[in-house]
């Protein structure tokens, strides 16, 4: 990258800049420096905790630790010291990044320990070339406080011996902590008593320390330039006065004492209101702007080679506006000698000194005084010339052409770029470093090659871009060949074009020759031109010479001009059009004016057409004869009488449409002018009833019929016209319910209401007149009224009497009650009666009274009783309370033993399982793990799921195709494909297929696969259509306020697209990373589930995650240890763990298992093609699931165990492979009978019976006995517990594996959920709490919970359905945690969702991490992203069955053609592509169709 160096600025306004970043790095913590090596081109990041090592493309390529740091802010270094105390781990703030090139290394000072550094290699900064933190405070650098600002600059020193150091000086604000040291020099080498970072100059009294407290400093900027180094800062006035004041100090390099260390203070803007600086830049200014600064003569004379301090500052720190300002450093040196000789003269301070003084010591002495500041008096002025809202906090500068432009940063990391006039440009080209809070970005300066034509490329005035006429595009100067010709190249800023004036003739005939004149604006010589026309035609064109024009086209001389072009279709405008046209009526078309060829032409107006259709008015479903005229049809010798013979026409819904059509010449097929319209109605339409039937328009001649109760055609319906239309019919009235004082419209709607509003003589409700509101009235469908009710009338009251206590219902009997609502109902006693209009007093309410009973007597008769109840209720309460304290005291000791008695079963099985797995997992050392190569992970991830499951077409390669046609087949799926490459065909191809209701969910997800296969060859492509795709659902989504739904399911081919690209992407990620914890968790949750019982008839087993999968009774059984010996592999014999309850059929998995470890599932014998043979003495038993033996309780047969057997433990088998595959019982010498005395009853079980599930589902008893049955169940689901714990650390790590981003996380999960983030920034609607929902349901929704459920997708395994059940409550678990909701639970939840109650906090902030980690991470770039795409697509896809899957993507195309060339034909894109012939080759071809192509 090259270096920005100029600015073209003043006296203009300015407007914001807003580009896209090309290159994009990003840092975990924030970035505090940046540097640039500028011999190799890296990129150095001083970020907090880290230093980066970029290259020129901002890739990262090393990185070295600097935090955080065990430190204490009043330690003295090193920490392990014992004055150091309090300690804690703080993080190192980076507060210097400096290039050494002399050594090739990188100077690094950080916040921690009292602001040591350290030197880093340039090559390498892992590699730390220099690091002390014992030399004591000489040593320390930077500052502490991380508000403390600190700037550097490169330099030499020269000792008295005349010895050359290397040397940085340092500029630095004042911390609590920190040293007085505001600038000094440090040395990098170790040097007699001096040591690496040792500041080796102490004379400035500026270092005093009561000096620096007072005047707070902040350092902005350093640099040296001819002989000299400045610093610029700001500074306090005082302790008590917070105004800042911006300086700028210079000395001299060589000086070895400060001597010569002078201010001067700078005002910027009027009243110098931006008074606190904040960056500076310093350049040449260029031609432009240097002679723009001379001509102002506010900054004396400055040549294009001179050097400005370009400054951008603020109003102390209210951000509310900042500006930029410009100082020559010839005025800034001119005003510092005009101190200094103020100084050294009797006017001022100082008296007594020679005045020749300042030209003999320039850089000061020891006898003169030093430092030396300024009296604002003295202050450098300068204007704002440019004034922005918000604080600027960096400035570059570029000189383009001699012009200047300069590029502005904020604290909201916007960048801004502007040149004299300040119009804004951004684009490519050289590249700007923008340092952003977290990232580090290079963003483009110039988008010449984005302007199209001439005038867009030299409108915005921007000095790096001008148009390169002869190769008519908007270039650099320096990317135009022929720039240096005379107006070869029109720079942006001169605001000139090639414009033509005129050419004559204006237009020409494609058929002859002429000559061209072309007049320019602006005069271009070259030997030969080449020209471009419109129709990509070539001509070579001399000015003014006669050649001949191959074409009629828009002819471009750089720039496009438009020529008439020739575009004639029909006679009319043909023989119309200005070019003196006429029209062949042989071959119909439009020719030049030939007088030769009169007979066949004709011209004016003499075109053949036919007009005036009679009749107008055509009716559905009669046939009608049209007639019409022609007119100049003499030209045609012979013409049929009978042209049209019949025309089908078709309506849609609407009552009539209009029809257009045309006459043709049978010879050549071509149309013949024609204005032939006619309008085709339906009397039906519109007319459901009678009454609209009569109401029709006579012109339609429209009737009723009664045969056919419809409306239509008079001439359809002869005898049946009704002359009365039925009764009207009335279906609803609105509203049903009203005010009880009426007043309010209502509405009838039905049928036959009658024709005009005269026809409805009266509408009265329960008796009652309502007014007809004659101007709402719908013929035949509804009628309006105003409605006025009658009050109720009460009559009665009852009953008459009641308690004096209350609680007596009333009733209220009378008329018209039931008008009301129940808000007009009020009811009051001893008052009003108020019910809706009526009112009715009441009256008072008197109760009788009874005799009084004296108070001798009431007392006692409710105190003793009242004593005794108290007595006996005390009495009682004791002794429930005792009862109920045993009660609970058992129940607690039951509690504590069941608790024990899980702790302890959860431990040993956890302990057998580790001991289990110790084996197994040697074997994964040992890279055993069955994974599935690329193509059977894709065909089960893909097409495993469909109807066909492993016989689907895709999985099995195999196409019905005759031999003859494969290889017309073959090439026609070639032509397929790269239809399916056409963006166009693809877009439209789905959203016609996603358009039609037959087409399901279920063939979306199958058509999005075959689509992922056929273009796996170009998944680029595939990424950009899915790209497409989404932004599109996504738009939808959130226009109809509902963003939280898109995702969810696969409603969509797009959803199912971004699953599939999911699992190609993941795919690698599986095989190195997380497929082996997942595999572990499989295999460990197999292992638990066969350790005890399982029910092959209902899939039910003892131990599980899976309540519903819980085997609810005690089953008895014990372990067996089988010894197995294979039939023809030798005497090798293999111990099988088994359980005597075990069916033949699950003894034969387990020893298939452990005899076949080694192998693959898919390569191992199947349970049925094998025999097991049980040898308990000289003669063999065959073991079968079922045969005579089997017990048999009532119609109920058991299957056979090998407890049913009586097999013992170290019983020895054999295993034999059978060469066809027998029900196991046909070995016997009966077996035909026995098979037909088994297949008498079908009806099976094993451990549990299937109707006592049902009787004890459906049992209903006590309350005691339901409560009995509850607990007892509910014991049983302590197993679940104990079998979580004992596969808790299992999935623990299967969870970390796949949410921890501090890993490895692939390319393809970052860069889809950056295309999420970003997505939602530019939608108001979409919150944090959305895009979580949309990552979930992009990635662990919809791929990890898939893997999770079927472990057969990612390995070579079965999965029964027990293992299935336990894992599907994992991956339920899963899915929970990634969601925001939180789950309220109760005893009422399922015991699924209790089970991992606890850990679902746990799990969700994994997935909060995770995001939030994967945000942090370096962007993966489009280029990188489709790099990674192209190799999955190059390793693997001629493994795919990509042939197949065209073939039966062309079975969609084939079932919804019409739609799929409609759609085409509608599509300008389309048409101008031809996709729609292409479309209809393939189709001849596939179909082998004789068609008109």
């Amino acid at each position: 990258k090259k270096k920005l160096s100029a600015i073209h600025c003043v006296f203009a306004d300015f407007t914001v800049v807003f580009t896209e970043a090309l290159l994009d790095f990003s840092s975990i913590t924030p970035i505090n420096n940046v540097v640039q090596d500028p011999r190799s081109g890296r990129v150095y990041l001083g970020a907090v905790n880290t230093i980066y090592q970029l290259d020129e493309a901002l890739r990262e390529e090393a990185r070295t630790v600097t935090g955080p740091k065990e430190d204490a802010r009043t330690c003295t270094p090193p920490v392990s010291t014992p004055y150091c105390q309090d300690t804690k781990p703080s993080p190192n703030v980076n507060k210097l990044l400096l290039v050494h090139p002399s050594n090739d290394s990188l100077i690094v000072c950080g916040s921690r320990y009292r602001g040591i550094c350290s030197l880093l290699n340039l090559s390498n900064v892992e590699q730390q070339l220099y690091y002390s933190d014992s030399k004591g405070e000489r040593t320390y650098v930077a500052s502490i406080e991380d508000g403390v600002a600190v700037v550097a600059v490169m330099s030499t020193y020269i000792n008295k011996d005349g010895n050359t150091f290397n040397v940085f000086l340092v500029g630095k604000g004042y911390g609590s902590l920190d040293s007085s040291k505001l600038i000094s020099t440090r040395i990098l080498q170790d040097y007699r008593d001096w040591v690496v970072f040792e500041s080796i100059i102490e004379a400035s009294t500026v270092q005093a320390t009561p000096f620096v407290p007072k005047y707070l400093h902040d350092f902005r900027h350093a640099f040296k330039e001819e002989g000299f180094v400045y610093f610029l800062f700001s500074r306090t006035m005082g302790s008590t006065d917070n105004k800042n004041f911006t300086f700028v100090s210079r000395l001299c390099e060589d000086d070895p004492h400060y001597y010569s260390y002078t201010e001067l203070q700078l005002n910027c803007g009027p009243g110098n209101r931006y008074n606190k600086v904040q960056a500076a830049y310093v350049a040449s200014p260029g031609k432009e702007l240097a002679r723009g600064m001379t001509e102002s003569g506010q900054y004396g004379k400055v040549l294009a080679w001179h050097k400005v301090l370009f400054m951008v500052a603020s109003p102390d720190d209210d951000g509310a506006d900042s500006a930029l300002c410009m100082y020559p450093l010839n005025t800034i040196n001119e005003r510092l000698v005009d101190i200094i000789s103020a100084c050294y003269s009797d006017s001022g301070k100082i008296a007594g000194i020679p005045k020749d003084t300042l030209n003999n010591y320039k850089c000061g002495a020891d006898f003169l005084p030093s430092p030396l500041a300024s009296k604002p008096e003295f202050a450098q002025q300068a204007k704002a010339v440019i004034i922005r809202r918000g604080l600027l906090t960096a400035v570059a500068i570029a000189v383009e052409n001699d012009h200047t432009i300069a590029f502005l940063g904020n604290s909201l990391g916007e960048v801004y770029k502007a040149r004299r006039g300040w119009n804004v440009m951004c684009g490519s080209g050289w590249f700007l470093e923008v340092c952003k809070v977290m990232s580090r970005e290079s963003v483009p300066v110039q988008t010449c090659h984005l302007k199209t034509d001439c005038q867009s490329c030299v409108s915005p005035w921007d000095p790096y871009c001008g148009w390169c006429v002869l190769e008519g595009r908007c270039t650099r100067r320096s990317d135009c060949r022929r720039a240096e010709e005379k107006n070869g190249w029109l720079w942006s800023p001169k605001q000139q074009c090639v414009k033509i004036v005129s050419f004559n003739p204006p237009n020409l005939s494609s058929c002859d020759k002429w000559a061209l004149f072309i007049r320019l604006q602006i005069y271009i010589y070259h030997q030969q031109y080449r020209f471009y026309c419109y129709r990509n035609t070539i001509m070579d064109l001399h000015v003014l010479k006669r050649d001949c024009l191959p074409g009629v086209c828009v002819l471009c001389v750089c720039v496009r001009v438009r020529v008439r072009v020739r575009v004639c279709i029909r006679c009319l405008s043909c023989v119309a059009s200005p070019w003196g046209c006429q029209w062949n009526t042989q071959d119909h078309t439009c020719r030049d004016k030939d007088d030769t060829v009169i007979s066949i032409c004709v011209q004016g107006a003499r075109c053949p057409q036919f007009e005036n259709p009679d009749p107008v008015l055509i009716p559905v479903g009669f046939k009608t004869t049209i007639g019409f005229e022609g007119i100049n049809l003499d030209v045609y010798q012979v013409l049929e009488k009978k042209i049209v013979s019949y025309i089908a026409f078709s309506l849609d819904k609407s009552q009539e449409t209009n029809v257009l059509f045309y006459v043709k010449d049978k010879q050549t097929g071509k149309k013949i002018d024609s204005t032939l319209n006619v309008t085709l109605y339906s009397c039906s339409l519109g007319r459901e009833d009678c009454s609209l039937c009569k109401n029709a328009d006579p012109k339609y001649r429209c009737v009723w019929c009664v045969k056919r109760k419809s409306c239509v055609y008079e001439k359809l319906c002869t005898n049946d016209q009704g002359t009365e239309c039925p009764d009207p019919h009335i279906t609803d009235i609105i509203p049903r319910y009203g005010p009880v004082r009426g007043g309010i419209s209502v509405t009838i709607k039905g049928s036959n209401l009658g024709i005009h509003k005269e026809d409805i003589k009266a509408i009265s409700v329960v008796g009652v007149p309502c007014i007809h509101q004659e101007n709402k009235y719908a013929v035949s469908t509804s009628v309006f009224y105003y409605l006025i009710l009658q009050d109720p009338i009460a009559r009665s009251v009852h009953p008459a009497n009641g308690s004096k206590a209350g609680g007596t219902v009333i009733t209220i009997s009378g008329f018209n009650l039931d008008t009301a609502t129940r808000e007009d109902i009020a009811v009051t006693v001893g008052g009003v009666i108020k019910f809706g209009n009526g009112e009715w007093v009441v009256g008072s309410v008197h109760y009788e009274s009874n005799n009084e009973v004296p108070l001798f007597i009431i007392i006692p008769a409710v105190i003793i009783p009242m004593l005794l109840i108290i007595l006996v209720s005390v009495y009682c309460y004791r002794r429930k309370s005792q009862q109920a304290e045993r009660e609970y005291e058992k129940v607690k000791h039951q509690l504590e033993n069941l608790e024990e008695s899980v702790r302890d079963r959860c431990k040993k099985e956890f302990t057998d399982l580790m001991i289990e797995m110790e084996d197994h997992t040697n074997e994964l050392s040992e890279g055993r793990i069955p994974f599935l190569d690329y193509k059977t992970y894709t065909d089960r991830v893909f097409f495993l799921p469909s109807k066909d499951g492993a016989n689907d077409v895709m999985i099995t390669g195999k196409l019905d195709i005759p031999e003859a046609r494969k290889a017309i087949v073959g090439q026609a799926l070639n032509q397929f494909s790269n239809l399916l490459n056409s963006k166009t065909f693809l877009i439209n191809f789905i959203k016609t297929l996603e358009g039609r209701p037959d087409f399901n969910a279920r063939a979306k997800v199958y058509f999005a696969s075959l689509l992922t296969v056929a273009l796996h060859g170009k998944l680029e492509y595939y990424t950009d259509i899915m790209r497409t795709l989404l932004l599109e659902l996504m738009g939808n989504y959130v226009d109809s306020k509902n963003p939280k739904l898109m995702l969810r399911r696969s409603e969509t081919v797009v959803e199912r697209m971004l699953c599939n690209w999911m699992s190609i992407c993941l795919y690698q990620f599986l095989k190195d990373s997380a497929g082996e914890p997942l595999y572990k968790l499989f295999r460990a949750i197999k292992h638990q589930t066969e350790k005890g019982p399982v029910d092959a008839r209902v899939k039910k087993a003892k131990y599980t995650l899976n309540d519903t999968g819980l085997l609810g009774d005690d089953v008895e059984y014990c372990v067996l240890t089988l010894q197995v010996l294979v039939h023809g592999e030798g005497p090798d014999v293999t111990p099988v763990k088994v359980l005597n309850c075990d069916t033949v059929s699950q003894v034969k998995e387990k020893i298939i298992e452990a005899v076949y470890r080694n192998l693959p599932y898919s390569q191992r014998p199947k349970v049925d093609s094998v025999s097991l043979e049980w040898r308990p003495g000289s003669t063999g038993q065959i073991l079968s699931d079922l045969d005579l033996t089997s017990q048999k309780e009532g119609r109920w047969r058991r299957i056979n165990t090998l407890a049913h057997y009586n097999v013992r433990d170290n019983a020895t088998l054999v295993l034999s492979i059978v060469l066809h595959t027998q029900q196991n019982y046909d070995q016997n010498q009966d077996n035909q009978e026995e098979r037909n005395a088994l297949l008498e009853d079908d009806k099976v079980f094993h451990l549990v019976r299937p109707d006592e599930l049902d009787e004890m589902k459906s049992k209903r008893g006590s309350m005691k006995d339901k409560s009995m049955t509850k607990a007892i169940t509910e014991i049983y689901l302590t197993r679940l517990l104990s079998v979580k714990g004992t596969l808790q650390q299992f999935v623990d790590d299967f969870f970390r594996s796949v949410l921890c981003s501090g890993a490895v996380v692939p390319p393809a999960i970052k860069y889809f959920f950056d295309f999420l983030d970003e997505q939602a920034l530019k939608h108001d609607n979409v919150d944090e709490e959305t895009v979580h929902i949309w990552k979930t349901n992009s990635l662990p929704l919809r791929f990890w919970v898939n893997i999770l459920k079927n472990p057969h997708f990612t390995f070579d395994v079965h999965v029964t359905e027990v293992v299935d059940a336990s894992l599907s409550v994992i991956a339920q678990t899963f899915m929970d945690a990634c969601t925001k909701t939180e789950h309220k639970l109760s005893r009422d939840s399922p015991s699924n969702k209790l089970l991992y109650a606890k850990e679902i906090s746990t799990y969700k902030k994994m997935v909060d991490d995770y995001y939030k980690g994967i945000r942090q991470m370096v962007s993966v770039s489009d280029q990188d992203m489709n790099t990674h795409l192209a190799e999955v697509s190059r390793t693997h896809t001629d493994k795919l069955n990509t042939q197949v899957a065209l073939h039966q993507l062309y079975q969609y195309a084939s079932k919804y053609y019409d739609g799929i060339i409609q759609s085409l034909d509608e599509d300008p894109a389309a048409q101008s592509k031809q996709l729609t012939l292409r479309l209809q080759r393939i189709a001849a071809a596939l179909e082998n169709k004789v068609t008109d192509l």
